[in-house]
């Protein structure tokens, strides 16, 4: 049975966070909400769970789950040949709706799906995510839906779809809209924008005017 805390009381929040932290390390999946949408998530070093997110969804391991991050520091211990542009990127843009794509340590022992030595990554902007990511650390989060369907904006919609495939719910009130991230991939010479949401072109070109955007 799935347990639902509500992160608008102090004491709930306290016991919702705790038991989403425990529920992690036991290899559970949690929904959680983020700047952009809820999200379900795992942890991020487990391929098992992982595993579990991705047919939580029904989703396939040709679309590999980004991770989500609490602090910028975590990308030295998961990224590589990351450019001076993309720590501009996260300058100006983190914590909030940019996702970047970079390579990541060959030496990591995860199983994000098939991701070609790359992964996308993020830092949200929600009190209730940097709080779980910084007591457990990087997790694999995506959008929580069943894949198909619009990406939830409340805790209700993420628990109508996913059910009792997760363990713990964070009930952070309404997101503020359903527009997603924004991706830009760094891990070649140029940044490519993959994806336009909640961050445009033209306000990512104020930062890296040559920019591209992929066809």
């Amino acid at each position: 049975m799935a347990r639902r805390y509500d992160c608008d009381d102090a004491t709930d929040r306290a016991t919702g966070l705790r038991e989403a932290a425990a529920a992690v390390r036991r290899g559970e999946l949690v929904v959680l909400p983020t700047d952009t949408v809820y999200g379900i998530g795992a942890d991020a070093f487990s391929a098992e769970a992982v595993g579990d997110l991705l047919a939580a969804k029904g989703r396939g391991r040709n679309m590999p789950s980004p991770v989500l991050i609490g602090s910028p520091n975590t990308l030295h211990g998961l990224v590589t040949d990351f450019s001076e542009t993309a720590w501009d990127l996260v300058d100006a843009f983190w914590p909030g709706g940019l996702t970047l794509v970079a390579r990541h340590q060959p030496s990591l022992a995860w199983d994000l799906g098939d991701t070609r030595g790359t992964v996308a990554i993020r830092m949200p902007l929600h009190p209730v995510a940097i709080e779980l990511l910084t007591e457990f650390g990087p997790m694999a989060v995506s959008s929580g839906n069943l894949t198909g369907h619009p990406a939830p904006e409340t805790c209700d919609a993420a628990q109508e779809m996913l059910g009792d495939s997760v363990s713990v719910y964070l009930d952070g009130g309404p997101t503020s809209g359903n527009v997603p991230s924004s991706i830009v991939d760094v891990s070649g010479e140029v940044p490519v924008l993959l994806r336009a949401g909640v961050i445009d072109a033209e306000e990512l070109r104020k930062v890296v005017p040559h920019l591209k955007v992929a066809s």
